[in-house]
């Protein structure tokens, strides 16, 4: 299989290629040349597989066949704290959470990046290559990239997170681990000024070059590919191909309900998409009235989708527009300059036939932490509460139709808002109970690319020594 950029002037190559590269040098985002797509029988020979053999399996549609995903898909999720990896709890009748927040970080970032970890090291040990990873965080991806990418050999990673705009758990994970590849910097500003950062560093040719920048944000296809099998997973266990499902995920950086639509387009019955924003509601406010406007970035319960500018969205809006690079490279460099999205009323009429969106705001959330813990004895984080408020009020019309919660975080990641909700602090897991004694360790920079740069390559450098 091979990638072309969502802009068009990339050239394409395979699957190992782009998930050293992650963004493309035209600034678009890889996409499948073309979409696997797989028949009911197909599907149907999938269930009852583990969990680390489906992921395997999926994907190696992909195009990762030069890499031993069985062993690096068993090995990433032994460590996990379920045996099922993914479970289904069922809240009511028709709605399910599909927990993914057994990881070792608490949080869905590491269903992918687990494997992104050790699919750099096999890689790069094979190309005798090392590389510097960056990557922008709203709050969980940072720790998760974190903890896939310490201590390897090929490998140096620096994580730029908003400053006082995570919280204190989510602060700590990151900047908790000395190991000496690692390196965290808060930046002085919020979740999209740390994104167009590491933008920029991959948009300046010479230092990427200097660098051998790679990413593991979403923008890195690999996250979405392995993102995809939990769709899978979930649907499979409910019925699928022969029974519709619908999902309900709450996002800020839309890689996470890509996923969901990629699962769609590979065949899989997905009937909608239901998208939770909180107040930072863009995606919200676009499929109700083709609003795509950035507004200035509110800090809010749900921190991890404190976002104005969903970067994946741009993967969507290349299908949307007919895979039209020039078109899409067009719209996004508008969007860039007048803080507004111009997506054609056919295009958007498109969306909106699968996806729609919710907005739930600080009040709502904790109303509905509240609601989850009273009528199902579940205690949900508030990113999660805002995908079960959204799978509440906009569920599909045909109660047939089960739908699945994308419950993206352990509620210990967010004490605070649990306890203000239903009075019960969650505790930490066993093995992260001393991680408010632990040393931390990072810097704080201003939001100056030349700054940022300096500072990855000073900690690359001293590593290469």
């Amino acid at each position: 299989m091979r990638y072309v950029s969502t802009r068009g002037q990339a050239a394409p190559r395979d699957f190992e290629a782009v998930l050293l590269a992650g963004l493309a040098e035209d600034g678009g985002l890889f996409v499948p040349e073309e979409w696997p797509v797989l028949t009911a029988a197909q599907w149907r020979a999938l269930r009852g597989l583990p969990y680390p053999a489906l992921a395997a399996r999926i994907i190696g549609l992909f195009g990762a066949t030069g890499l031993p995903l069985e062993t690096i898909c068993a090995e990433a999720y032994a460590g996990f704290g379920h045996p099922a990896v993914v479970p289904l709890v069922q809240l009511d009748h028709r709605t399910f959470a599909l927990e993914l927040f057994h990881g070792p970080t608490l949080a869905f970032k590491d269903m992918a990046l687990q494997l992104l970890g050790r699919m750099f090291d096999h890689v790069l040990e094979k190309r005798g290559e090392r590389v510097t990873i960056v990557g922008a965080t709203s709050g969980d991806t940072g720790s998760a990239a974190i903890e896939a990418c310490r201590d390897r050999r090929a490998v140096d990673i620096v994580i730029l997170h908003p400053e006082n705009r995570t919280s204190e758990v989510q602060r700590r994970q990151m900047t908790t681990v000395l190991a000496p590849n690692v390196k965290n910097i808060a930046v002085q500003g919020d979740f999209d000024a740390c994104q167009d950062l590491v933008k920029a560093m991959f948009n300046d040719a010479p230092f990427r070059a200097e660098m051998r920048l790679s990413a593991v944000n979403s923008i890195n296809w690999a996250r979405i590919a392995a993102q995809i099998p939990y769709y899978v997973a979930a649907a499979l266990a409910l019925g699928a191909p022969d029974r519709e499902v619908a999902f309900s995920v709450p996002t800020g950086n839309f890689g996470n309900v890509l996923a969901a639509w990629a699962a769609r387009r590979m065949g899989l019955p997905i009937s909608n998409l239901i998208i939770g924003s909180n107040r930072n509601d863009i995606l919200a406010r676009f499929l109700a009235s083709n609003d795509m406007s950035a507004k200035p970035v509110e800090p809010s319960l749900s921190p991890s989708m404190d976002i104005q500018v969903s970067s994946n969205f741009e993967r969507l809006l290349f299908e949307l527009l007919g895979r039209d690079g020039t078109a899409t490279a067009e719209t996004m460099t508008r969007f860039r300059t007048e803080g507004r999205m111009p997506v054609p009323d056919a295009a958007w009429r498109r969306a909106t036939e699968i996806f729609r969106g919710f907005t739930l705001d600080d009040a709502g959330t904790l109303a509905e932490i509240r609601h989850q813990w009273s009528a199902a004895g579940y205690l949900a984080d508030p990113h999660t509460a805002v995908g079960t408020a959204a799978a509440r009020a906009l569920a599909p019309a045909d109660p047939a139709v089960p739908v699945v919660v994308a419950a993206t975080a352990h509620p210990a990641k967010f004490p605070d808002a649990v306890e203000r909700a239903t009075g019960i602090r969650p505790p930490l897991p066993a093995r992260l109970s001393d991680l408010y004694e632990r040393e931390e360790r990072f810097g704080v920079l201003p939001n100056d690319l030349a700054a940022i740069e300096a500072a990855v390559r000073a900690h690359a450098l001293r590593n290469a020594a």
